[in-house]
């Protein structure tokens, strides 16, 4: 090295922290561009960016199965209709009037605004508890955490879904359907029931949802934490396409759990929504229906259920944290 590098070797390497490389060329003098801010964690923008996470990930993924969805209503209200998924698809076929997609615009709504309370109201009762209790019980009791925050969320998330949920078992589980769309139904539950009527089943639909989603948000993110330990890096070490996987992955887990465990609520809430006479209430119609299919008529149609609520789960983590990566967010769990 000459004299000459010595001398300006050191303003060479400060300058080359200060320009940008590539830009324009070897030897460009544009200075780097400053970092435009992205979502700060836990504000309101962070909070809107998870509740439209969540319509993205619960909305198309639940219409997505409305086929499975419509034939598993069905039997579990009349196990004797369709002795099995595909001769139920192809007897709806082939049966003027209906539709292997009925209930499929009462299910996009519904489960639209559904996805929404769920997942916005989710994050923000994880940081409002964790707060609450502080970050050493936060960490150490994290468990508990999801759970009374994923409850909490789907108490009022249940609220917005349950008037579509009315309107979609209605439709799905008579023939011909009770109505041939989303407005229609709404027009003649109002009409018979008043406002009431969309809420019928909403004791019910806590019941199942309720369990279900501390379920699916609880065991999502302890088995996504026990396949990071089980792989022995941090998540920070892999690139988000690895880290979407793993939450499709820790996601179809949490969901087989799902099922299992909110299944017999399903099953009444089909029939409460199809069978539930004018003069009951829900309680009654609750004790009559269980009396007359019994504790094993509760579990009827469960293997559907596994596969569609396991593959529906999966989908929902894996487009929901693809979402959150899309805009500049770690995934969940992380």
């Amino acid at each position: 090295m000459t004299v000459s590098d010595a001398l300006t070797q050191p303003v060479k390497d400060q300058l080359e922290k200060i320009i940008k490389p590539g830009s324009g060329g070897s030897g460009s003098s544009s200075p780097i561009a400053p970092k435009k801010p992205g979502i700060v964690l836990f504000s309101p923008e962070y909070y809107a960016a998870c509740t439209l996470g969540g319509i993205i990930a619960c909305g198309p993924t639940h219409s997505a199965v409305t086929p499975l969805d419509l034939v598993k209503c069905r039997r579990q209200v009349n196990p004797h209709l369709y002795k099995s998924n595909v001769q139920g698809w192809s007897t709806i076929l082939k049966t003027s009037g209906d539709s292997i997609i009925t209930g499929i615009g009462a299910t996009f709504i519904g489960y639209s605004l559904q996805g929404a309370g769920k997942y916005g109201f989710y994050e923000f009762f994880k940081k409002t508890y964790s707060d609450f209790v502080g970050p050493t019980n936060a960490k150490k009791y994290n468990t508990g955490v999801f759970l009374a925050a994923s409850a909490s969320a789907e108490f009022l998330a249940d609220l917005l879904l349950c008037p579509f949920e009315t309107i979609k078992v209605k439709t799905q589980t008579s023939i011909p359907p009770y109505a041939k769309s989303v407005f229609e139904g709404w027009s003649k539950i109002h009409a018979a029931e008043g406002f009431g009527g969309f809420y019928n089943g909403l004791v019910p639909l806590w019941c199942r949802q309720i369990p279900y989603t501390m379920v699916k948000f609880a065991s999502f993110e302890k088995t996504v934490e026990l396949i990071y330990q089980y792989l022995g890096k941090p998540i920070s070490s892999y690139t988000p396409v690895q880290q979407t996987g793993v939450s499709f992955l820790g996601g179809y887990i949490a969901g087989i759990f799902c099922a299992i465990i909110s299944h017999p609520a399903d099953v009444m809430v089909s029939k409460i929504n199809s069978d539930k006479k004018a003069t009951e209430s829900v309680g009654q119609a609750l004790g009559r229906i269980y009396k007359d299919i019994g504790f094993k008529g509760v579990w009827n149609g469960l293997p559907v259920r596994i596969v569609m609520i396991g593959t529906l789960t999966g989908f929902q983590w894996l487009i929901y944290d693809s979402f959150k990566v899309y805009v500049g967010l770690p995934t969940t769990g992380h």
